[in-house]
């Protein structure tokens, strides 16, 4: 099998990571393939934090809901949208000011998504383990001024890396003709394609080596979307210069 698609099947959260540090080479070149990404009309509106600080690690840890491999990880790094620079060119170049476009928020937010996208399935390849961490976003404000992070720029996800000290079980994703439709969405199948995957997943989550649970994939889905709302988000997002038109 292709290396890149075995890698992209065996995907699996690590939350558990042993002690041997990464060579701050390989980092770096992880992050240098990581940038071959896609991007909205080339601006690159990214930028990463590596952060190092335990006290800082320890406060991310606790901000994002408890979540301790944050301070273990042998790196962790936050996932910024940056429009910081775009801004500076359109300056430059006698553009303004941005105006905080819903249009540039989403091009700089997918930016960041498929470039840390690609920077896991690298350290994938190399053996590492990772896991995102979308619980920063409880107190981005917090976050954001731990970090520094200026107007034009907001955390994502942060993302933890190191090597694996466990080995999960894999999760069943949705099956590939629940989501590929041909020429046209066709609705009617959504109530039968969810009832489907509910059996698959409540059989997986019973029969899994650890964290059983008796559980199914609309439960886990309708609690991670309705309990996890965020609404401070667009205030905080506003107040950084995003999302005002």
């Amino acid at each position: 099998m292709n290396p890149i698609i075995e890698a992209q099947l065996n995907h699996r959260s690590i939350r558990k990571f042993n002690d041997k540090p990464i060579d701050e080479g390989l980092l770096l070149e992880l992050i240098r393939a990581a940038q071959g990404a896609a991007s909205s009309s080339f601006i690159q509106a990214y930028s990463l934090v590596q952060v190092t600080n335990a006290e800082n690690r320890h406060k991310i840890a606790t901000l994002a809901g408890g979540q301790t491999w944050v301070e273990k990880a042998p790196e962790f790094l936050m996932i910024c949208a940056d429009l910081s620079r775009i801004e500076h060119c359109c300056i430059q170049e006698g553009m303004g000011p941005l105006e905080g476009n819903a249009e540039h928020f989403l091009a700089a937010s997918v930016d960041a998504a498929l470039m840390a996208q690609n920077l896991m399935l690298g350290a994938e390849s190399a053996g590492l383990g990772a896991v995102f961490i979308g619980g920063i976003r409880n107190d981005p404000m917090q976050v954001s001024e731990l970090l520094n992070l200026p107007d034009q720029v907001f955390p994502v996800f942060g993302l933890c890396l190191g090597w694996p000290d466990a080995e999960p079980d894999l999760k069943p994703r949705l099956p590939v003709d629940v989501i590929l439709h041909k020429d046209t969405y066709d609705a009617s199948r959504c109530a039968n394609d969810v009832a489907n995957y509910d059996t698959q997943m409540q059989d997986y989550y019973a029969s899994r080596g650890s964290n059983q649970r008796t559980s199914n994939w609309s439960a886990q889905t309708a609690a991670a979307v309705q309990q996890k709302k965020r609404e401070h988000l667009l205030d905080f997002l506003q107040g950084k210069g995003f999302l005002k038109r």
